[in-house]
């Protein structure tokens, strides 16, 4: 439990089933309070109402009180997030839903208590609801490149033309959306609007989101997961450009990760040679949302004490920074990128990984078998193999992905039927048992999916892909462009991606010049078993006529696109 938990006067109890045990013996409702590390509302939620004696002390006689980590309980956070953090649950003593809210001052939590404390004395469990996506299978359908018409359409409606991004209220970055976007001039807008409000430009690195339309109203917390995304989606805008002005943030972001975020095993023996969660964004006592920290001048900043880390090196956010890395170093040669890509990959295949099976972080309350922590970690391995051409990443992307096909799936595994993937094991306290099918690891995993098939010539991971994307195929047309990822899997499932096969092994002059053909979606295979004398050629439902040069691969590329 985080330090700013244990300073309230509430008596927390950890997330468990001993929790919801001690609820169903009292006859009492659950509070769930949903916090995050790097969350300055939360702890400001902490000071003032959870602090407070009267608030305390009713909490305390009337609830069994729960905090959770969002970041080391993802299953929890996403069955009982009511729309941000801090999320003040009520739940019944089986983890069915009362009520819930966001952040509330002390006035406002005396009044939540009241009436939850009358709902559940007049109404009981009649009271509770389940969240629709507990109880209702995703609509599938077709699977077919009408799924990626409706999503671009999506994107061309809520884009935002005066400022970038999209939508009309708060703006997050969305690099998975951007990367989608890289064939319209969307992409690169919303880049620079990022790059402009939401880099920081003394230490580098990008903080998480802004409160308005304009990017005005800046939250400061910088995450790990944000920021690999966006060196990711940076490096690929470059890829297609060639402009530096891409290129500078991703490798400013590159020294960010690989200082403030670095936890390295020779700066103390518990210290993984790995990636940090987070950093919290400073704020100040006032106001949560005002940093004093990055209002500073960068010789006062020079001075301070920087905001906290949390040094948890969680298993999706290190894969996504791999990932990222290892494709920045394939467009540009940064040997820090692959050095540090490969510390972290090293760190996570001999500490969170045992036969395919994937832990969360190194811990002993740690989930194991979560989807996005095997969805991320099959993407970082497929990078690493086209980058690297390590045999092993190979090896170990096929047991990742094999007990994902396993454990995840839903419905008969060697049937014909769409089969999404759920969350994680279908079990636990609370709403756990209930499987949940989220959108964007299922697309996560059916791309990464689609590598893995390409790479090893293996069909039935491309099947399990199909599968997976066909089984919300019929409710595209309704989807938010936070989840624009949905529709490359669905793209790249509908026609072949560009396969770039190179008889050479990883890193000579023709397999450099493979990952650097201006297509982010295309697939290297280094060493690949060509006819002899065939040093490289493309392959796009018909195989190109060989290239033995990176001059000879650029010309049978210019002839594909001609």
């Amino acid at each position: 439990m985080d330090e700013s938990a244990e300073e309230t006067k509430v008596e927390w109890r950890e997330w468990g089933e001993a929790a919801f045990e001690e609820a169903r013996a009292e006859d009492k409702p659950v509070l769930l309070s949903l916090s995050a590390t790097w969350c300055a509302w939360c702890h400001e939620m902490d000071r003032e109402a959870y602090s407070n004696p009267m608030v305390a002390a009713n909490v305390n006689d009337s609830f069994v009180p729960v905090r959770v980590d969002v970041d080391r309980q993802p299953r929890v956070r996403e069955r009982y997030n009511v729309g941000g953090f801090p999320s003040t649950v009520f739940c019944t003593p089986d983890g069915d839903l009362l009520t819930g809210a966001t952040y509330l001052g002390v006035d406002g939590m005396r009044q939540v208590v009241q009436r939850v404390r009358d709902l559940w004395s007049h109404k009981g469990e009649d009271a509770a609801r389940i969240p629709r996506s507990l109880r209702e299978d995703p609509p599938a359908g077709e699977l077919s490149p009408e799924i990626e018409r409706l999503v671009a359409g999506q994107l061309d409606d809520k884009f935002d033309d005066s400022y970038g991004g999209w939508g009309d209220s708060e703006k997050f970055p969305l690099p998975r959306t951007v990367e989608f976007a890289l064939k319209r001039e969307q992409a690169l807008a919303t880049l620079s609007a990022v790059s402009q409000h939401l880099f920081d430009t003394y230490e580098g690195g990008f903080f998480r989101f802004a409160d308005g339309r304009d990017w005005s109203g800046v939250h400061h917390e910088k995450l790990l997961s944000t920021n690999a995304g966006l060196v990711r989606a940076f490096a690929n805008a470059y890829l297609h450009t060639g402009d530096e002005t891409y290129r500078e943030p991703a490798e400013r972001t590159v020294e960010y990760l690989t200082t403030t975020l670095w936890r390295s095993a020779s700066d103390s023996s518990d210290a993984p040679n790995a990636f940090a969660g987070s950093q919290a964004p400073g704020a100040s006592d006032d106001d949560p949302d005002v940093s004093d920290y990055y209002s500073l001048d960068p010789s006062d900043r020079e001075a301070a004490d920087p905001p906290a880390v949390d040094p948890t090196a969680f298993a999706d956010g290190n894969a996504m920074a791999v990932d990222a890395l290892l494709t920045f170093h394939a467009y540009t040669d940064g040997e820090r990128a692959r050095t540090y890509a490969e510390r972290a990959l090293e760190y996570l295949l001999s500490e969170l990984v045992e036969d395919g099976h994937v832990c969360h972080f190194a811990g002993d309350a740690a989930e194991t078998d979560l989807l996005a922590d095997h969805a991320h970690l099959l993407s970082a391995l497929t990078t690493a193999y086209q980058v690297l051409g390590d045999d092993a990443s190979l090896d170990a992307a096929r047991g990742v992905a094999d007990v994902a096909l396993d454990e995840l799936r839903t419905g008969d595994p060697d049937g014909a039927e769409p089969s999404p993937f759920v969350d994680g094991p279908r079990e636990g306290p609370g709403l756990l048992d209930r499987p949940l099918r989220p959108l964007d690891h299922n697309a996560e995993m059916a791309d990464a999916l689609v590598d893995l098939a390409l790479l090893t010539g293996e069909d039935r991971y491309r099947e399990a892909a199909e599968r997976a994307v066909a089984a919300f195929a019929d409710a595209a047309d309704r989807f938010g462009v936070q989840v624009a990822a949905y529709a490359t899997a669905a793209a790249r499932l509908c026609r072949d991606p560009l396969v770039v096969e190179v008889a050479d092994e990883a890193g000579s002059d023709l397999h450099r010049a493979a990952l650097r053909v201006a297509d982010h979606e295309k697939v290297v295979v280094p060493d690949a078993d060509l006819e002899p004398g065939t040093a490289a050629l493309l392959v796009e439902g018909e195989r190109s006529d060989p290239a033995a040069t990176p001059e000879e691969l650029n010309e049978r590329v210019a002839e594909r696109w001609d």
